[in-house]
């Protein structure tokens, strides 16, 4: 469905309904139970193949056009009014923080800051630039796992939504996160106007 106007929506940061964040919780621990680096990386990569797919065949126009979209699980009501160009660019500030958080922790260091959902929203005005900037942030995450040593760290840094985790479930988190905004993707693009033959 797509919105002229600014709609209504949750805060930024604002965060899932209780019993969605405890299946999400339940499904991460399940993921990480199950999972090991070269398994994540692959699923990341996936992922990221998939959202290449998506947006290769589409021009800037479509992918500047934000589009309101029905909440997908594990999306706060706050990123439902995104464009694709919004997409990418939040999954390039989340990579770049992952991996700093990532490097850190493997190093014996803590993180400065804490982490925060509502301070890795994109910008309305972000341009075509960000496609780009968005694949080298993936290949500076995995660049940087794959240089790591032993990822299950007994240092661990808070996650907002998931608790403390070592750079194990950073990484886990890279994968899952990078598939709830696939499905983003998805939508946004299903929900832009069809265009009309010579129009």
């Amino acid at each position: 469905m797509n919105q002229p106007t600014e709609p209504k929506l949750a805060p930024p940061g604002a965060g899932l309904p209780l019993p969605e964040l405890y299946i999400g919780r339940l499904l991460f621990a399940l993921r990480r139970w199950t999972g090991n680096r070269d398994t994540t990386t692959a699923q990341f990569q996936q992922e990221r193949e998939n959202i290449r797919h998506l947006i290769r065949a589409r021009d800037d126009e479509a992918l500047r056009q934000r589009v309101l979209i029905a909440r997908p699980p594990g999306l706060e009501d706050s990123s439902r009014y995104w464009s694709v160009w919004m997409t990418l660019d939040h999954l390039r500030i989340v990579h770049h923080e992952m991996a700093r958080i990532i490097g850190a922790l493997t190093k014996g260091v803590m993180p400065a800051g804490t982490a925060s959902t509502a301070a890795v929203k994109p910008t309305s005005t972000v341009t075509a630039g960000v496609v780009a900037d968005y694949e080298k942030s993936c290949d500076t995450l995995l660049e940087l796992v794959a240089a790591s040593g032993n990822l299950k760290t007994s240092l661990r840094f808070a996650h907002p939504w998931f608790g403390p985790l070592d750079a194990a479930g950073w990484h886990a988190l890279s994968a899952g996160h990078l598939r709830i905004h696939r499905v983003q993707i998805q939508r946004i693009l299903h929900g832009l106007p069809t265009r009309m033959p010579g129009g």
